[in-house]
Protein backbone atom coordinates (compact mmCIF):
# COMPACT_ATOMS: atom_id res chain seq x y z
CA UNK A 1 0.00 0.00 0.00
CA UNK A 2 1.21 3.48 -0.85
CA UNK A 3 2.22 5.75 2.03
CA UNK A 4 0.38 9.05 2.15
CA UNK A 5 2.94 11.84 2.04
CA UNK A 6 2.30 14.86 4.23
CA UNK A 7 1.44 18.12 2.49
CA UNK A 8 2.35 21.44 4.08
CA UNK A 9 -0.20 24.19 3.51
CA UNK A 10 1.69 27.48 3.14
CA UNK A 11 -0.22 30.39 4.66
CA UNK A 12 2.72 32.69 5.52
CA UNK A 13 3.69 35.02 2.67
CA UNK A 14 7.30 35.12 3.93
CA UNK A 15 7.58 31.34 3.44
CA UNK A 16 5.93 31.65 0.04
CA UNK A 17 8.42 34.36 -0.96
CA UNK A 18 11.33 32.23 0.27
CA UNK A 19 10.35 29.20 -1.79
CA UNK A 20 9.34 31.16 -4.91
CA UNK A 21 12.88 32.32 -5.67
CA UNK A 22 14.04 30.48 -8.85
CA UNK A 23 17.29 29.12 -7.38
CA UNK A 24 15.53 28.04 -4.20
CA UNK A 25 12.88 26.26 -6.28
CA UNK A 26 15.68 24.44 -8.03
CA UNK A 27 17.34 23.51 -4.71
CA UNK A 28 14.02 22.18 -3.40
CA UNK A 29 13.61 20.12 -6.58
CA UNK A 30 17.13 18.67 -6.27
CA UNK A 31 16.52 17.71 -2.64
CA UNK A 32 13.16 16.22 -3.67
CA UNK A 33 14.68 14.11 -6.45
CA UNK A 34 18.14 13.26 -5.09
CA UNK A 35 17.57 13.42 -1.33
CA UNK A 36 19.69 15.16 1.32
CA UNK A 37 22.79 17.05 0.17
CA UNK A 38 25.47 19.46 1.29
CA UNK A 39 25.91 23.00 -0.01
CA UNK A 40 28.98 21.79 -1.93
CA UNK A 41 27.02 19.05 -3.70
CA UNK A 42 24.21 21.47 -4.51
CA UNK A 43 26.70 24.07 -5.79
CA UNK A 44 28.26 21.46 -8.08
CA UNK A 45 24.82 20.44 -9.35
CA UNK A 46 23.69 24.01 -10.04
CA UNK A 47 26.96 25.64 -11.08
CA UNK A 48 26.51 28.26 -8.35
CA UNK A 49 29.08 29.32 -5.73
CA UNK A 50 28.98 27.42 -2.44
CA UNK A 51 28.54 30.70 -0.52
CA UNK A 52 25.48 31.58 -2.63
CA UNK A 53 23.99 28.11 -2.11
CA UNK A 54 24.66 28.34 1.64
CA UNK A 55 22.81 31.67 1.78
CA UNK A 56 19.76 30.22 0.00
CA UNK A 57 19.82 27.09 2.19
CA UNK A 58 19.72 29.32 5.28
CA UNK A 59 16.70 31.18 3.88
CA UNK A 60 14.91 27.88 3.18
CA UNK A 61 15.90 26.61 6.62
CA UNK A 62 14.58 29.75 8.35
CA UNK A 63 11.27 29.13 6.54
CA UNK A 64 11.28 25.52 7.79
CA UNK A 65 11.10 24.21 4.23
CA UNK A 66 14.38 22.34 4.77
CA UNK A 67 16.22 21.20 7.89
CA UNK A 68 19.71 20.09 8.74
CA UNK A 69 20.38 16.36 8.69
CA UNK A 70 23.29 16.10 11.17
CA UNK A 71 23.10 12.30 11.21
CA UNK A 72 24.57 12.29 7.69
CA UNK A 73 27.62 14.43 8.53
CA UNK A 74 31.02 12.75 8.67
CA UNK A 75 32.46 15.52 10.84
CA UNK A 76 31.38 18.73 12.60
CA UNK A 77 32.15 20.92 9.57
CA UNK A 78 29.90 19.03 7.16
CA UNK A 79 26.28 20.26 7.00
CA UNK A 80 23.66 18.17 5.22
CA UNK A 81 20.20 19.48 4.36
CA UNK A 82 16.94 17.63 3.69
CA UNK A 83 13.36 18.61 2.85
CA UNK A 84 10.98 18.88 5.77
CA UNK A 85 7.97 17.90 3.61
CA UNK A 86 8.20 16.66 0.06
CA UNK A 87 4.94 18.39 -0.88
CA UNK A 88 3.68 21.91 -0.28
CA UNK A 89 0.69 23.82 -1.56
CA UNK A 90 -0.86 27.23 -1.21
CA UNK A 91 -3.96 29.04 -2.29
CA UNK A 92 -4.12 32.67 -3.29
CA UNK A 93 -7.34 32.87 -1.27
CA UNK A 94 -5.29 32.51 1.92
CA UNK A 95 -3.58 35.84 1.17
CA UNK A 96 -6.53 37.98 0.01
CA UNK A 97 -6.91 39.90 3.28
CA UNK A 98 -3.42 41.44 3.05
CA UNK A 99 -2.62 43.35 -0.17
CA UNK A 100 1.16 42.87 0.23
CA UNK A 101 0.75 39.13 0.87
CA UNK A 102 -1.63 38.89 -2.10
CA UNK A 103 1.08 40.39 -4.33
CA UNK A 104 3.59 37.84 -3.00
CA UNK A 105 1.14 35.00 -3.73
CA UNK A 106 0.51 36.30 -7.24
CA UNK A 107 4.25 36.60 -7.94
CA UNK A 108 4.85 33.13 -6.48
CA UNK A 109 2.22 31.61 -8.77
CA UNK A 110 3.79 33.29 -11.79
CA UNK A 111 7.35 32.25 -10.82
CA UNK A 112 6.18 28.69 -10.13
CA UNK A 113 4.56 28.44 -13.56
CA UNK A 114 7.71 29.85 -15.17
CA UNK A 115 9.78 27.25 -13.28
CA UNK A 116 7.54 24.47 -14.61
CA UNK A 117 7.70 25.82 -18.14
CA UNK A 118 11.50 26.03 -17.97
CA UNK A 119 11.67 22.36 -17.05
CA UNK A 120 9.52 21.51 -20.07
CA UNK A 121 11.60 23.80 -22.30
CA UNK A 122 14.82 22.12 -21.12
CA UNK A 123 13.41 18.76 -22.22
CA UNK A 124 12.35 20.13 -25.60
CA UNK A 125 15.89 21.51 -26.09
CA UNK A 126 17.48 18.06 -25.65
CA UNK A 127 19.27 16.54 -28.60
CA UNK A 128 17.27 14.23 -30.85
CA UNK A 129 19.02 11.05 -29.63
CA UNK A 130 18.01 11.78 -26.03
CA UNK A 131 14.43 12.56 -27.05
CA UNK A 132 14.19 9.41 -29.18
CA UNK A 133 15.52 7.29 -26.29
CA UNK A 134 12.60 8.55 -24.18
CA UNK A 135 9.89 8.54 -26.82
CA UNK A 136 7.28 8.08 -24.09
CA UNK A 137 7.81 11.68 -22.93
CA UNK A 138 4.74 13.75 -23.71
CA UNK A 139 3.28 17.19 -23.90
CA UNK A 140 -0.48 17.14 -24.11
CA UNK A 141 -3.35 19.56 -23.90
CA UNK A 142 -7.13 19.53 -24.25
CA UNK A 143 -9.92 22.06 -24.26
CA UNK A 144 -12.86 20.86 -22.17
CA UNK A 145 -16.26 22.23 -21.23
CA UNK A 146 -16.46 21.81 -17.45
CA UNK A 147 -18.33 23.20 -14.49
CA UNK A 148 -16.39 24.21 -11.40
CA UNK A 149 -17.43 20.93 -9.73
CA UNK A 150 -16.26 18.94 -12.76
CA UNK A 151 -12.91 20.76 -12.73
CA UNK A 152 -12.59 19.84 -9.05
CA UNK A 153 -13.34 16.19 -9.90
CA UNK A 154 -10.74 16.25 -12.69
CA UNK A 155 -8.20 17.71 -10.26
CA UNK A 156 -8.93 14.99 -7.71
CA UNK A 157 -8.57 12.25 -10.33
CA UNK A 158 -5.28 13.66 -11.63
CA UNK A 159 -3.90 14.01 -8.09
CA UNK A 160 -4.80 10.36 -7.42
CA UNK A 161 -2.82 9.34 -10.52
CA UNK A 162 0.09 11.59 -9.52
CA UNK A 163 0.03 10.19 -5.97
CA UNK A 164 -0.03 6.60 -7.25
CA UNK A 165 3.08 7.07 -9.40
CA UNK A 166 5.03 9.32 -7.01
CA UNK A 167 4.30 7.35 -3.82
CA UNK A 168 4.77 3.83 -5.17
CA UNK A 169 7.67 1.65 -4.17
CA UNK A 170 10.04 1.71 -7.14
CA UNK A 171 10.50 -1.85 -8.44
CA UNK A 172 13.96 -3.37 -8.41
CA UNK A 173 13.59 -4.87 -11.88
CA UNK A 174 16.67 -3.52 -13.64
CA UNK A 175 14.69 -1.05 -15.79
CA UNK A 176 16.37 2.30 -16.41
CA UNK A 177 14.58 5.02 -14.46
CA UNK A 178 15.24 8.74 -14.42
CA UNK A 179 13.58 11.55 -12.55
CA UNK A 180 10.52 12.63 -14.56
CA UNK A 181 8.75 15.94 -14.05
CA UNK A 182 5.00 15.91 -14.62
CA UNK A 183 2.68 18.84 -14.10
CA UNK A 184 -0.87 19.68 -15.05
CA UNK A 185 -2.67 22.99 -15.17
CA UNK A 186 -6.43 23.28 -15.45
CA UNK A 187 -7.71 26.84 -15.64
CA UNK A 188 -10.68 28.50 -17.32
CA UNK A 189 -9.62 30.21 -20.52
CA UNK A 190 -10.47 31.11 -24.08
CA UNK A 191 -8.55 30.20 -27.23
Amino acid sequence: MEAERPVRQITDSRVLAAMAHPLRQRLIDILKVDGPATASVLAEHTGEAVANISHHLKVLGASELIAEAPELARDRRERWWRLVESRVRWSSEDFQDDPAAALVASAAESLNLEHHMNLARAWLAQDEATRVAWSSAFVSDRWMHLSEDELTALHDQLMAVFDHWSNREVPDDGAERQSVFVFAVGVPGRP
